[in-house]
């Protein structure tokens, strides 16, 4: 399987859009586009030529790049299938245990409601990455806009047979508040706790702190542990159903 060269660009507030090219076959994805100018300006000075649009969601944060980049390359936008209405230009819709393939670049694609009643993820075993979209932040979820906790806790677990070393390209900098959020659940974590000084260190430069990898968010992400003793007692739910602790950990993240 051909390792994709993956570029990132960050775009509005707070977006990371994410360019991945196959160099043995020359296909170029973006993936969640969320404009279009500076997908284009980055393609230029690649040399790359856009193939594809991998949208994970339909947000228009997500998705707002999608028709312009189309009639400006002709390229194929993937999509999922539970979801395909509100996917702009959508012409594949994917879905869970689907394959695709991009050049000779292979993602298996997840469904993973929660954020969305529709959102998936793409994983490209080949190139240790998975572009989650907004399900999974550095150190967080997404909002459950049209999910529940049950969903999430069960679309999160999909990742857990992935290995460490993958790359969560999530679609966000948000991992400062993550991280702070994160410390008043579970204060005793060292592991939480040295991540953060990196984290405070990269933003007072200007460095992104995405991607993260699976075992890093394994040992830090609270919404990853809701099995941990800490955050159980840190809660006053020790011993309580994990969904139940999960859904406790998001309402707290949703009023910080």
């Amino acid at each position: 399987m051909s390792k994709l060269e993956i570029k990132q660009i960050p775009v509005l507030n707070d977006n990371y859009v994410y360019l991945a090219h196959c160099p043995e076959s020359d296909a170029t994805a973006v993936v969640d586009p969320a404009v279009a100018g500076p997908v284009l300006d980055t393609l230029d000075k690649t040399g790359w030529k856009l193939t594809h649009i991998l949208n994970t969601h339909h947000h228009n944060d997500h998705t707002g790049g999608n028709l312009e980049l189309k009639k400006a390359t002709g390229c194929t936008i993937v999509g999922p299938r539970a979801d395909r209405d509100r996917i702009p230009g959508i012409d594949i819709e994917v879905g869970d245990g689907d394959t695709y393939k991009l050049g000779n670049a292979e993602a298996k694609v997840f469904d993973v409601p929660g954020h969305t009643r529709g959102h998936i993820a793409y994983w490209f075993e080949g190139s240790d990455a998975l572009f989650c979209g907004d399900t999974l932040f550095v150190m967080g979820c997404g909002r459950l806009f049209e999910g529940t906790p049950a969903q999430m806790v069960n679309s999160l677990s999909k990742f857990d047979d992935l290995p460490g070393e993958t790359k969560v390209y999530c679609a966000h900098e948000y991992t400062q508040s993550n991280g702070r959020f994160a410390l008043t659940v579970e204060p005793h974590n060292d592991d939480l706790i040295d991540l953060m000084k990196d984290v405070d260190a990269k933003r007072e430069k200007g460095i992104p702190t995405v991607p993260s990898t699976l075992a890093q968010e394994r040992k830090t992400n609270p919404f990853l542990r809701p099995s941990s003793d800490d955050i159980q007692t840190t809660l006053g739910m020790k011993g309580a159903d994990i969904v139940d602790v999960f859904a406790e950990v998001r309402r707290r993240k949703d009023n910080f």
